[in-house]
């Protein structure tokens, strides 16, 4: 399996049960099993955290944590490099700083990165991109 980066946007479709939890769980599920996890931001981490609070509260954010330790996710943190990347895409692309980090990171770990959120399609030409089926 080629490594593979998630977006904010893959977890949380897991986490609320939304179009691409079922292929997100699958992805999960083989990764765990060929020992080859899957591969996060902390900033993109951060933004998971963010959205469950602000949506559904504490308690759920709290459950997810827990879900979170036990799944085949490395959490990467930023170094400058990775910052210049996100950096560089950021300043040509209309994407989120959070989502410039999720295409950097994939860039560096040539990974396909993957995501249902449309925000990436301009980004097709510069990483690989595993979409998520969100309908």
């Amino acid at each position: 399996m080629p490594a593979k980066v998630l977006d904010s946007f893959a977890l949380i479709a897991y986490f609320r049960d939304e179009p691409g939890a079922e292929a997100m769980e699958n992805l999960l599920v083989v990764a765990g099993k060929k020992d080859s996890p899957l591969h996060m931001t902390d900033v993109n981490y951060a933004e998971v955290k963010h959205s469950i609070v602000k949506k559904d509260g504490a308690e759920a954010w709290a459950e997810a944590a827990k879900v979170l330790q036990g799944l085949p996710i490395d959490f990467h943190p930023t170094n400058r490099a990775l910052a210049d990347t996100a950096a560089d895409f950021k300043a040509r692309f209309k994407i989120s700083l959070a989502d410039a980090f999720a295409a950097a990171l994939a860039k560096e770990k040539k990974a396909e990165l993957v995501t249902g959120d449309p925000e990436f399609k301009a980004l097709e030409k510069e990483i690989k991109i595993a979409w998520l089926k969100t309908t």
